[in-house]
């Protein structure tokens, strides 16, 4: 039943389609756990948020170009909501770290939600409030929320990169 679903998704059948972009750190890390969320449909990995055209990795490395590591997330709304994803977004990483998740340090592995409609920068921002006073975190959550751009994807080996060395399996595309 889920592989003809994914065939529906993928002719846009049936479909409610939307995207959301995050960045929690290593984007091969986000990208695995997206992947693993039923309604998801897409994952494709890039880059957004700086000032350089067309970026590629070596660039965006030297943590002079603004941009951030991020993940493309195409899910169908009537499978799994946005706040859900917010909600699989702020559990996957530590989003009171200030550009740096585990070993990986510098802006482009900074906490950010680009939004890409003002409903969603609302429930973004109303998702970083109330996990701000849950009282969860010991420090303030550092979260960037802005205005999606250019979303350029990173080279064809980063895609999926981490199925594709057999540490984590993804099941679409």
């Amino acid at each position: 039943m889920e592989e003809i679903l994914r065939k529906q998704n993928a002719k846009g059948n049936n479909m409610n389609s939307e995207i959301a972009t995050f960045g929690a750190g290593c984007f091969w890390h986000v990208e695995a756990e997206f992947c693993k969320v039923k309604g998801v449909t897409k994952t494709t990995v890039g880059y957004m948020g700086g000032k350089m055209k067309n970026p590629h990795y070596e660039n965006v490395c030297t943590h002079q170009t603004g941009h951030a590591e991020v993940v493309q997330v195409e899910f169908d709304s009537s499978i799994v909501s946005y706040e859900d994803l917010l909600e699989i977004f702020f559990k996957m990483h530590d989003p009171t770290s200030l550009n740096k998740q585990g070993p990986d340090i510098g802006n482009q592995y900074r906490s950010v939600i680009f939004y890409h409609s003002e409903e969603r920068k609302k429930e973004a921002l109303e998702m970083k409030e109330k996990l701000g006073k849950s009282g969860k975190f010991n420090r303030p959550i550092v979260t960037e929320i802005s205005k999606a751009s250019t979303f350029y994807p990173a080279e064809e080996y980063h895609q999926k990169y981490l199925m594709k060395n057999g540490m984590r399996g993804c099941s679409i595309n």
